[in-house]
């Protein structure tokens, strides 16, 4: 497995927890310097595939790649070209302020204050926490945390971004920031962004490729139009369309 043209591979991937495979034998590639949406209902694995490609959880079999590096055979690598946001922020310390948290992970990578203040600068400046920066983690709001951790992803500058329901706690407003800045870092600086969402608008607003996902598998990856014409739904037709057949077709499949 390996193709230059993906950061992210994966291939016959699986994951078992006791009886029950939340991933089933999944393919996957992600372009380079795309904006990929990973969609599908809670449940469909989405949250389990991503803390796999973040080295948290080890296949049952198969393989994925991220940036040509495996997963399971140097997580360490994976980890130093990527980063993470998670659904849910709850490894920041609380009684650090927001510059004391970014500067304790920045360390981990191998940052320096100095690069971490000039890293962060302009992300806390555009997720509206530059006036927070002395403000103990305790003290933000869930959305602020959220925002906190978007930028710890990006403080050591990765090459891959995985983030899981980004804007899950965010008001619309701050919500189109961040779709923003995510493509602004895969046009201008070539960053490949895979975003886990059940969010469609959040599909049709910030990617240009999307990936289906239903039981574990992904059931159709591509351009919204490609993913029309595959599906025989029309050319027409909208993401929430595409997304009925793909997971309907795949439901009836397994029955």
């Amino acid at each position: 497995m390996g193709n230059d043209a993906s950061a992210i591979e994966c291939r016959a991937l699986t994951r078992v927890f006791r009886e029950r495979r939340a991933l089933d034998g999944l393919d996957l590639a992600v372009p380079r310097g795309s904006v990929t949406a990973l969609v599908g209902s809670n449940g469909a694995g989405k949250t389990t595939l991503m803390k796999t490609l973040a080295t948290l959880l080890t296949p049952t079999s198969g393989q994925a790649r991220v940036d040509g590096l495996d997963v399971t055979a140097d997580p360490a690598g994976v980890r130093r070209v990527l980063g993470y946001v998670p659904s849910e922020e709850r490894s920041f310390y609380w009684r650090l302020t927001v510059a004391q948290n970014l500067e304790f992970f920045a360390a981990m990578h191998g940052v320096d204050p100095a690069r971490c203040r000039r890293e962060a600068a302009p992300h806390l400046e555009a997720l509206r926490l530059t006036q927070r920066a002395a403000t103990r983690f305790g003290e933000l709001s869930t959305g602020m945390r959220q925002c906190l951790g978007i930028i710890r992803g990006l403080i050591h500058d990765p090459k891959v971004l995985l983030l899981d329901e980004p804007t899950r706690s965010l008001s619309p407003d701050l919500a189109r920031v961040v779709w923003d800045l995510l493509r602004s870092l895969a046009a201008d600086r070539g960053k490949t962004i895979l975003i886990a969402t059940h969010n469609l608008m959040e599909a049709r607003t910030v990617a240009d490729q999307l990936a289906v996902m239903h039981r574990g598998r992904i059931q159709g990856s591509g351009t919204l139009a490609e993913l029309a014409r595959t599906t025989g739904a029309g050319d027409d037709a909208d993401l929430e369309a595409v997304f009925r057949t793909l997971t309907r077709e795949a439901w009836e499949g397994d029955r």
